[in-house]
This record gives C-alpha cells, sequence and structure tokens, in this order.
C-alpha cells in the first residue's frame, strides 16, 4: 500500500520447506521516487545479510536496492510520522517491523509497535539473514 507518507506491509518468513515460521507487519516511508533517504524501497526481491552498528546493534542491510545504500531492516516505531522524542522519523528510507499499527501520536499516521521485540524475534529466525520480495 504506498502512500504519501507511508508504505504498510506484511512480512512472512518461511522455512527451507516452506512452511512460515514468523510474521509481522512492516512499515516504510511512503513511495517518493525511490528518492534516498526518504523514499520506501520499490518492488523487487533483494538479499538481506546480517549487519553490526552501535545505533542499532544486530539488524539487516537490504541490499541492492537500486539507486540506493545503507537501507537497513531495524527496529523503531514511527515512519511518516515523527518520534516525539527526536523530533524526525525513525527511519530514513529503511524498514521496521512490529505486531501492530496504531496512530498514537494523533496525527492520523500509523506508527508500527512492538518493533523492538518483533525484530529481535526476526533475528533469531534469520540470524544468517533473507531474501526479501517486495509487491505492491
Amino acid at each position: 500500500d504506498l502512500g504519501d507518507s507511508q508504505s504498510l506491509g506484511l512480512c512472512y518468513v518461511n522455512d527451507h520447506n516452506g512452511c512460515e515460521i514468523f510474521s509481522s507487519q512492516s512499515i516504510e516511508r511512503g513511495w517518493l521516487d525511490n528518492k534516498s533517504r526518504i523514499s520506501c524501497i520499490p518492488e523487487g526481491t533483494y538479499d538481506v545479510v546480517p549487519r553490526y552498528s552501535e545505533k542499532y546493534k544486530d539488524h539487516l542491510h537490504v541490499t541492492e536496492v537500486p539507486e540506493r545504500s545503507l537501507i537497513l531492516l531495524h527496529w523503531g516505531n514511527y515512519a511518516g510520522s515523527v518520534n516525539p522524542k527526536t523530533g524526525h522519523p525513525d527511519i530514513k528510507g529503511c524498514i521496521l517491523v512490529g505486531n501492530a499499527l496504531k496512530d498514537i501520536t494523533g496525527d492520523e499516521v500509523s506508527e508500527i509497535l512492538n518493533s523492538k521485540s518483533t525484530f529481535n524475534d526476526l533475528m533469531k529466525v534469520c540470524p544468517d539473514g533473507l531474501t526479501l520480495t517486495i509487491e505492491q
């Protein structure tokens, strides 16, 4: 679902037998012509590999996104809306996962909930990365 402020999705991970072992909701910034640091990523299939940074610790890196770099899959709550603590969204073109959506700021834009625990569950089932398919 592509909108001006955010793109909502579902995340599924299947094991080698095709059985679902993880599912969550996902959220990105809205579609803005694949512009770096402000747009969701385009449809396609991407390799996602483990990465570490001081800010997010263990997280995932979405590789080979056309005309983009350093797209991350990590935890956070605000995509398309402003985090009241920082004054800006929690992502700059990255993807967040969680288990529910709710407008917690009253701005008519959904935030993703329980992101850190959902992301930790994702990392448990995909410690070596995964393949990500974005479809509209």
